[in-house]
């Protein structure tokens, strides 16, 4: 039987598997895929190629529905997760979106593309744009292990049990309390400190949290110290609010401190310090003690506030983790920021910060101009998560997860890498550090490894001024033959 609706791969001896409209079919869709299992690209990636050669084609017009992920599954034959990756990656560059309750379909403003319409399928193959089948992303947590279910039905039962009017009403700006009760029980119990619920804020995802601490306590004219390297969207938020930058130096022990001394004693002020010192963020080291009890007698003395990203303090792979520089005892100016979307999964935007009481209202009063509150039902329902222990349950068996993985990419890193980078394995986090022995060219790197599939971070993602000569590798995300196989590439290419 012929369809006249082909849309053929660049992958030969492929098997195909058809998608046709049925009368008992929720979203008749009379597309062929074909998919070559022998073929170097990875499943997924040939059906995202597919399906948006499809779209640019015309074969597929803008609002057309798509099959559920399970219904697709079966008529390809594929495991269900192979075709929701897929989806996910339609999703995460604009081709489709997703309605809940009502099923995935073409984005109706779609991705800039020039349209063109082949004579035959062979033209077809060059519209179609390349992904990259490996992303060496910064250390995001692997979604499939997360509890989606759990947190799915939890968030029904809020519904439900509440009343649909009790919950469409406004609530406190700062969060549920009940939520942040239990964000404090948690920071006190198991991080070291002494807080109260009035001094949480709940925000939508750290980095709100960062932008509205930037614009409470920061203005025009302001220095912010920063590590270098370090996290650049923090940067923008700080700059954003009309303060410059102050690059700190980083070595093995953490930012180096007494860089930051020499330019205080020189009467220059400094209005705040912004630090990763659990993980930091690039190059994974932690904060000596040492260090740490420097930098809270330079606050103290000097008036600073220490903004502590503790981004992904549940990972950490040693007999315990460090305590937040927030948590010693003598800290006198501080803000505190973390995340629950390391936890979960990053698509759940639910952050956090802790300080006095003074900047809490502070910052609630200006998070109230451009969002009134957060999302409460599904800050009830990650409570409810909480509450039934399935958070901590995840926790033991993604950290178990992540700890595996991370002793097989160490392995796989000394065996085709060893000679041609220094790294340490990290004690916790989902990302290793390298450093090229020989001055590299990061930019060209990057650039060489897209054409192979392979994407790692650019190294202006995280330096001020110079690039850094590193790379920063998340491993989480990725199975054990996609870290083998992007590893092999960079090493052709180093």
């Amino acid at each position: 039987m012929h369809y006249k609706n082909a849309v053929h791969l660049d992958c030969v001896n492929d098997t195909d598997f058809i998608i046709y409209g049925s009368p008992d079919m929720l979203r008749p869709w009379d597309l062929q895929i074909n998919i070559n299992v022998n073929c170097e690209r990875a499943v997924y990636i040939q059906i995202a190629d597919s399906i948006i050669s499809a779209i640019k084609t015309g074969k597929l017009q803008s609002g057309a529905p798509l099959p559920g992920s399970r219904q697709l599954a079966i008529q390809l034959k594929l495991n269900r997760n192979t075709v929701i990756d897929a989806l996910n990656v339609l999703l995460a560059e604009g081709w489709l979106i997703s309605e809940e309750r009502k099923g995935t379909f073409v984005a109706k403003k779609l991705p800039a593309f020039k349209e063109t319409k082949p004579e035959n399928p062979a033209s077809a193959i060059q519209t179609v744009t390349k992904i990259p089948e490996i992303i060496f992303n910064d250390g995001v947590p692997d979604s499939r292990i997360a509890p989606i279910p759990e947190l799915a039905g939890a968030y029904r039962q809020i519904f439900n049990r509440k009343g649909r009017w009790q919950m469409m009403g406004y609530t406190d700006s700062a969060g549920d309390f009940d939520f942040r009760n239990a964000i404090t029980l948690m920071l006190n119990y198991k991080r070291g400190m002494r807080l109260t619920p009035e001094e949480i804020l709940v925000t939508r995802g750290s980095q709100m949290a960062m932008y509205l601490t930037a614009h409470c306590i920061l203005k025009q004219g302001d220095v912010v110290a920063v590590e270098n390297p370090g996290y650049k969207p923090a940067w923008l938020a700080f700059e954003h609010a009309g303060a410059t930058l102050l690059p700190i130096n980083v070595d093995v022990n953490g930012i180096i401190v007494d860089e930051l001394k020499a330019h205080l004693q020189t009467g220059k002020p400094v209005k705040a310090i912004y630090i990763t010192p659990h993980h930091q963020f690039p190059t994974t080291v932690t904060l000596s003690l040492n260090r740490r009890l420097e930098l809270i007698e330079l606050s103290n003395h000097y008036g600073f506030t220490i903004i502590e990203d503790d981004y992904d303090h549940e990972f950490h792979f040693g007999q315990r983790p460090i305590l937040p520089v927030s948590s010693i005892e003598n800290i006198e100016h501080f803000v505190y920021i973390g995340s629950m979307s390391k936890i979960v999964a990053p698509a759940l935007r639910i952050g956090y910060l802790a300080s006095s009481k003074e900047l809490i209202g502070k910052v609630g009063q200006l998070r109230r101009i451009i969002d009134t509150q957060g999302d409460n039902m599904m800050e009830q329902a990650v409570l409810q998560l909480i509450n039934e222990g399935h958070i901590k349950r995840h926790l033991r068996r993604a950290t178990l997860l992540y700890k595996n993985k991370r002793d097989i990419f160490e392995k796989i890193i000394k065996e085709h890498l060893g000679e041609k980078v220094d790294f340490r394995k990290p004690e916790g986090g989902l990302a290793f550090w390298l450093v090229p022995k020989k001055q590299t060219d990061m930019i060209n790197l990057h650039k060489r490894l897209l054409e192979k599939g392979v994407q790692i971070m650019l190294p202006e993602s995280f330096s001020y001024g110079e690039p850094v000569n590193g790379l920063r590798l998340g491993y989480a995300s990725l199975s054990i033959n996609q870290l083998e196989e992007g590893v092999k590439k960079i090493a052709k290419l180093l």
